[in-house]
């Protein structure tokens, strides 16, 4: 039974969310503030952490910079009331794995979790290591290296990494690895898809204006070149 944690001070909110979630047979537990939250975090393995971002004692986008910091790979599913452009890339950037700002439909939501601990299934299937360059990729652990030294890298990150690597030397449709990465039920827009290869060529390429690993190809979408 998937674990899930729900960091959220509105009970307007996480009551109706907990029971919701347990209808569908997971099992939930709720913080009412950041430190609250980060705390259990780090002390319990959950499958997946859904954040709001306007927390008491400390907000979601630190929660979530702590813990990518510790390494924890834990796929976090943000909830804001904040739909600015500025504030999605910083919760992707800090290692949000997917956005949902309120009010929200349950049914939207639903699928956004499951889509999320599907991938994650997903990632520990098929590939176990892989190694490029300098990076060290171990998708059972969810550890990453780069020269030696630690990357911190999302869920989502490894699934899109995951699934790049499996179609290695192809040229993916970015409709393509949205269906398979994020899931056929869930409406993410394209150039999502664009933002996170962004942000993971800053971390694995070294040069990421000339990426040499992974590709893009105008007007359809990526490769990975070993």
């Amino acid at each position: 039974m998937p674990k899930i944690l729900i960091v959220e001070d509105e009970e307007s909110i996480l009551l109706p969310l907990e029971d919701n979630l347990r209808l569908e047979g997971y099992e939930v537990s709720g913080a009412k503030d950041g430190l609250q939250g980060l705390s259990m975090a780090k002390e319990q393995n959950y499958d997946l952490i859904i954040l709001d971002i306007m927390l008491p004692k400390m907000d979601g986008f630190e929660v979530c910079k702590r813990l990518r910091q510790d390494k924890i790979a834990t796929p976090i599913l943000v909830l804001s009331a904040k739909s600015q452009e500025v504030d999605k890339v910083l919760g992707l950037e800090l290692g949000a794995d997917d956005y949902v700002t309120k009010p929200f439909s349950p049914r939207e939501l639903l699928a956004r979790v499951k889509a999320i601990l599907r991938r994650a299934q997903q990632t520990q299937q098929g590939i176990d290591f892989y190694r490029f360059g300098g990076v060290e990729l171990d998708f059972k652990k969810y550890e990453a290296k780069k020269d030696g030294n630690p990357i911190g890298l999302s869920a989502l990150e490894y699934a899109l990494l995951h699934f790049l690597i499996a179609n290695s030397g192809q040229v993916v449709h970015r409709d393509k690895i949205l269906d398979e990465v994020w899931g056929e039920s869930v409406y993410i827009e394209p150039r999502t898809v664009d933002k996170h290869i962004s942000l993971l060529r800053k971390k694995l390429e070294d040069d990421p204006e000339n990426p040499r690993y992974i590709v893009g190809v105008r007007g359809i979408g990526y490769k990975f070149v070993a």
